[in-house]
């Protein structure tokens, strides 16, 4: 007869051969790619991998040659026995409850209708054992019965942990302990309280209890083991949790697992002697076709739950999530699976995974080549040089400097030496803008701006914040706004350079606000002339009959009117908007120097004004009660931890 030892050590070792047959085979560019597939199709994480390289992959020479790392994968062994631990609990397979190493024996009485009985529990480790007087003791408070002390004496020096009839009972029914039940938390949970038997009164059994909580309508998770332990040792004139309902466990829903950085802006900006150094920002994420950008996990089913009453508790299935893809991506026949068609940079682009090609400058952007419009992205070995303009649809990282010219990206804008603009430089970016300085330019980011070196006489709107971070990391000059926060060593100069620093709105819809008022007053005024020159045209219908030419002039006009007026109002429409936004952000914002603010300085926290006038040290500005208000100097909470700068 095979024992639940040899079972279970059976099942584990079937479990664990089982685990260890789960390899997989995969290649990538470098054996990170790799790995990371083999986690994906394994679904865990790549420390828990344990892998095999069966070919190493190569890079070749100028594109020559190039080979993939080839790797054969598991999970790692310390893994599979958690699973199969894990596995082992779904199957009822459960370590022994481990035994405790030191207990005291016990005694306890019940009152039964035949009679008093005893129970010695024997003790455990170097617990103390039952005394006949304890026992004694704990009879006497349960009854006054006259007992056999020998027979007493006899249980308790066996300490069988069974009951023995100890004494006659002169039972009476209408004394028996009495019940009652409270069901409470939406028939989650059912709460025992039972009174002790007056004299004459019996202990009630756990097919008492039972049957007393079927009867009041509890039929559902009962906690057996509470019931029986309230048979053999009652616990009276308290509240005892004696059935608890099942809730219902909701499917979760599909998942999206990539095998990418989806946040392409999530640089690090490593700073070296107070510079940065941008040569590993590894900006481009390249794939190459047929590689898996991304696999579904499927929703989950529901499981329904039961209250203690019975009743069922529905439970939702887990919502189905389509993986989005973009151009030069492809799903596969199920949907399951994301794979690019095309060799490129991957990201997320308007929600969707799409691969866009490179386009590389091998020296500067000049004469050469000319003004560039890429849709992808552009990688500049050189500088681009004063008169020239770079558009992309990914992003532009520029090796060397720029100068008066134009930077246009939908991704990230990215210069290693910095931006001297010579107030002509249009530096425009759908994310972020990162450059070692930037000198007589305007700026324009759609999340962060981030400088090592300063910030000079420039106009800079960012919808998230400003950060000019290093040793010489000082803002001089020019307007700058954000929407959450702008930071910097020093602000402002001796000299009291005007410098406009604004926080607490989103730029780009205040400078929409304003670009719609502007064209709402153009338009209007237009409309204003128009509607003079019908005015005068229908007087001259009232006394004469106008010529073919003013007639058709006339119904030129009310045409257009007509178009004024309805683009007037949809103008008016989109502007209340814009300001029903602007006055709903939450945002407060903040500006903070640790090193001076400079008198000259204009602080514009939302509505409040403050105009620097005495130096600062050390200062953090926010807005309380419609006022600027200075305080101590906080370090930003994410100056350290930035996404931003963690890659």
């Amino acid at each position: 007869m095979i024992s639940l030892d040899q079972l279970r050590d059976y099942m584990k070792t079937q479990l664990e051969e089982d685990k260890r047959r789960k390899l997989v085979q995969v290649t990538g560019q470098t054996l990170e790619e790799a790995l990371q597939e083999a986690a994906i199709e394994l679904g865990c994480r790549i420390k828990d991998l344990e892998y095999e390289v069966i070919e190493k992959g190569s890079s070749g020479f100028l594109g020559m040659g190039k080979k993939s790392w080839l790797v054969v994968a598991s999970l790692a062994v310390q893994k599979v026995k958690e699973e199969v631990r894990e596995e082992e609990a779904g199957l009822g397979i459960e370590e022994m409850a481990p035994v405790p190493k030191d207990r005291d024996g016990q005694a306890f009485v019940r009152l039964s209708p035949d009679g008093v009985y005893l129970c010695v529990i024997p003790p455990e480790g170097k617990g103390k054992p039952v005394t006949e007087r304890a026992a004694l003791e704990a009879i006497a408070r349960r009854t006054d019965a006259s007992v056999d002390v020998n027979l007493v004496s006899k249980v308790v020096r066996k300490a069988d942990g069974q009951f023995v009839r100890i004494a006659p009972h002169s039972y009476n029914p209408a004394h028996d302990a009495v019940l009652s039940v409270n069901i409470t938390d939406g028939e989650m949970r059912a709460y025992l309280l039972a009174q002790p038997p007056r004299e004459g009164g019996t202990d009630p059994t756990a097919e008492m209890i039972r049957d007393f909580l079927k009867m009041n309508g509890v039929e559902y998770g009962l906690k057996e083991d509470v019931i029986e332990e309230f048979e053999r040792n009652p616990r009276y004139g308290q509240e005892i949790l004696i059935a608890e309902g099942t809730p219902p466990r909701h499917g979760e829903d599909a998942k999206i697992v990539y095998n990418f950085e989806t946040n392409p802006s999530r640089i690090r900006l490593k700073e070296r002697d107070g510079r940065v150094d941008y040569k590993d920002l590894n900006l481009v994420q390249n794939v190459v076709a047929g590689q898996v950008l991304a696999k579904k996990i499927p929703p989950g089913k529901g499981v329904p739950g039961k209250t203690v009453t019975g009743k069922l508790l529905p439970a939702r299935d887990g919502k189905d999530l389509p993986i989005p893809v973009g151009k030069n991506v492809k799903l596969s026949e199920d949907g399951m699976v994301a794979v690019a068609e095309i060799n490129g940079q991957v990201m997320i682009t308007g929600g969707k995974i799409t691969v866009e090609p490179v386009y590389t400058v091998e020296g500067d952007v000049s004469l050469k080549t000319g003004n560039i419009l890429f849709l992808g992205t552009v990688i500049v070995k050189g500088n681009v040089e004063d008169g020239f303009s770079v558009k992309a649809s990914g992003n532009i990282e520029v090796k060397g400097s720029v100068g008066k010219c134009e930077l246009d990206a939908e991704g990230d804008i990215v210069v290693h030496q910095g931006i001297a603009g010579k107030s002509a430089a249009l530096i425009r970016a759908g994310k972020n803008v990162v450059s070692r300085f930037i000198e007589n330019a305007r700026v324009e980011a759609g999340e962060f701006v981030l400088v090592s070196d300063g910030i000079i006489n420039c106009t800079v709107s960012a919808n998230k914040k400003i950060i000019c971070h290093g040793r010489r990391a000082s803002i001089v000059g020019g307007k700058l706004i954000a929407t959450e926060e702008i930071v910097a060593k020093n602000l402002g100069s001796v000299g009291g350079i005007e410098t406009i620093l604004e926080v607490g709105y989103d730029p780009r819809a205040k400078e929409k606000e304003e670009h719609l008022s502007q064209e709402l007053e153009k338009l209007q005024d237009e409309l204003k002339e128009i509607m003079l020159n019908l005015g005068t045209l229908e007087n001259q219908r009232k006394t004469q009959k106008l010529s073919e030419e003013r007639l058709k002039v006339y119904k030129e006009l009310l045409l257009r009117r007509r178009e004024l007026s309805l683009k007037v109002e949809n103008l008016q429409k989109e502007i209340e908007d814009t300001r029903a936004y602007l006055s709903q952000l939450k945002t407060k914002g903040r500006i903070s120097a640790s090193g001076t603010v400079f008198p000259g300085v204009k602080i514009v926290i939302r509505d409040a004004v403050l105009q620097v006038k005495n130096e600062f040290k050390a200062v953090t500005f926010i807005s309380e009660a419609n006022m600027v208000k200075v305080t101590k100097y906080e370090e930003p909470e994410d100056l350290d931890k930035l996404d931003l700068l963690e890659r």
